[in-house]
């Protein structure tokens, strides 16, 4: 039997991630949170890309694939 070792995880949680992107997504809150400043901006300024941005970022969290600012995966 092997263990599979993991690599450095973010400090940043995912169930606050998923639950800021699904509640304040369109203001662009979990980007902040995930020290993403500059695209958070972006978010608020277009209100999420009119909520399209929101929800690719919304899918891309539940599956796993956005982390944090220095691209490390969410701690689960």
């Amino acid at each position: 039997m092997t263990s599979i070792e993991a690599g450095p995880v973010s400090e940043k949680k995912f169930v606050p991630a998923v639950l800021l992107c699904f509640f304040l997504g369109s203001f662009g809150v979990h980007r902040f949170y995930l020290g993403k400043i500059g695209t958070g901006l972006l978010m608020l300024i277009t209100l999420g890309g009119l909520g399209i941005w929101t929800l690719i970022d919304f899918v891309r969290l539940v599956i796993g694939s956005m982390g944090d600012k220095n691209h490390l995966p969410l701690q689960r």
